[in-house]
């Protein structure tokens, strides 16, 4: 059943697609424009093809991709972008195509491709300007929140990272000036400070189970993948692979991860990290190590930082193994891995300062879930007519507080 005022129309009534503009690496050069690939904005160039805004959709290799450019961009060669809106709203086509599923209408032999002269023959049920207005008007107010969220995130974590920059690498902490530099395996140090291996100061506990269990989707138990260890030291847990009771106290029968526990990748992003915030309890996934800080030697903040540290970076580029189809690390290599660290009280002073940080970026990253999970939620129902519209006058921001 078709909303009110909404019509059937193929696709190509609605908007009409262009094949994007073949372009190199090498014929790019720097500039403010995007240049969009099927994998999104990966690069600049000092020219443009197409005047924003614009709609731009995956056609080889990333299927169906959906991105948006406010301003003039260059739509690559395994695009399509959006030549004629035929007087819609750019933004509202812009999620109207992310329901699409274009993966659905490959047209390649090996590589998957979509083609423009297929999709423009696909019915869709499409509403009048005012109410694709309203729509991309609640949807976009997401949008802005979850940008707004992302700001404030990487201002917090630029924070304490320089914090700790500061105080623990360029050893410019309150009173540095009154302390001596005395020589370590890592260089001079401030006296006082001393150079022990990770084994000292933290319990490291790796992973032995080797298959991987069954999945539950009900289960109660939620066993981390590598694809949860998100950028900043945060996870991502967006998406749960979720294991019976029975599996997840076989998983967590060495460590169940808790608040302040740190987890690094052993294989494919070698090194990488995230903090288990508070409230969250998990398992430890194949190909990762936990690291869980000990009382008096090392507090949950530094930790987090040092492993997100230069310090850190150069210690995994010496300790790791090459492997012969992918780099990794080996955990006899973490728990080897030299830390500079300070007095415990000058440790808990800093833990005093950026612990709080931390923690508030904990909070906007779910706020963030949440902002997403009901924007998805409401995606397909406010562009399926199933949630009907009237053109009101009420605000987005004041529809979603």
């Amino acid at each position: 059943m078709v909303a009110e005022n909404w019509k059937i129309i193929l696709l190509g009534e609605a908007l009409t697609f262009q094949r994007g503009f073949d372009i190199t690496r090498e014929q790019q050069k720097a500039g403010p424009y995007p240049v969009f690939s099927s994998s999104g904005p990966k690069s600049t160039h000092s020219e443009f093809m197409v005047r924003g805004p614009g709609v731009i959709v995956g056609r080889k290799g990333s299927l169906g991709t959906v991105f948006y450019s406010d301003g003039d961009y260059w739509p690559h060669d395994t695009t399509l972008w959006v030549k004629d809106f035929h007087n819609n709203d750019p933004k509202f086509a812009y999620y109207y195509l992310q329901t699409m599923g274009f993966e659905r209408y490959d047209a390649g032999a090996s590589n998957p491709t979509l083609n423009r002269n297929h999709i423009h023959t696909i019915p869709v049920h499409w509403p009048p300007l005012p109410i694709q207005r309203r729509i991309a008007g609640i949807l976009s107010a997401y949008d802005e929140l979850i940008e707004n969220n992302q700001r404030r995130i990487k201002i917090l974590e630029e924070m304490a990272r320089s914090l700790y920059r500061e105080w623990f690498v360029l050893f410019r902490f309150p009173g540095h000036d009154k302390v001596k530099m005395v020589p370590s395996p890592l260089g001079p140090i401030p006296q006082g400070w001393e150079v022990k291996e990770m084994q000292e100061v933290a319990d490291v506990i790796d992973c032995l189970h080797s298959k991987k269990p069954e999945e539950c989707p009900d289960g109660s138990g939620v066993l981390l993948q590598l694809n949860n260890i998100g950028a900043g030291g945060k996870l991502d847990m967006r998406e749960l692979f979720r294991i019976s009771t029975k599996d997840y106290e076989l998983w967590t029968s060495r460590i169940e991860l808790m608040a302040g526990d740190c987890i690094v990748t052993n294989v494919g992003r070698v090194g990488a990290v995230a903090q288990i915030p508070d409230g969250v309890k998990v398992a430890p996934g194949r190909n990762m190590t936990a690291i869980r800080p000990c009382d008096g030697q090392l507090t949950p903040t530094f930790l987090v930082e040092y492993l997100m540290s230069s310090h850190m970076a150069s210690e995994v580029a010496k300790k790791k193994d090459l492997g012969t189809i992918m780099d990794s690390l080996n955990v006899k290599g973490i728990v080897r891995l030299y830390i500079p660290c300070p007095p415990i009280d000058f440790m808990l002073k800093f833990e005093r300062i950026a612990r709080p940080m931390r923690k508030r970026v904990e909070v906007l990253a779910d706020q963030i879930q949440n902002l997403r999970h009901t924007r998805d939620l409401l995606l397909p129902r406010l562009l399926s007519g199933a949630i009907e519209l009237a053109n009101t006058g009420i605000s987005a921001t004041q529809e979603i507080a």
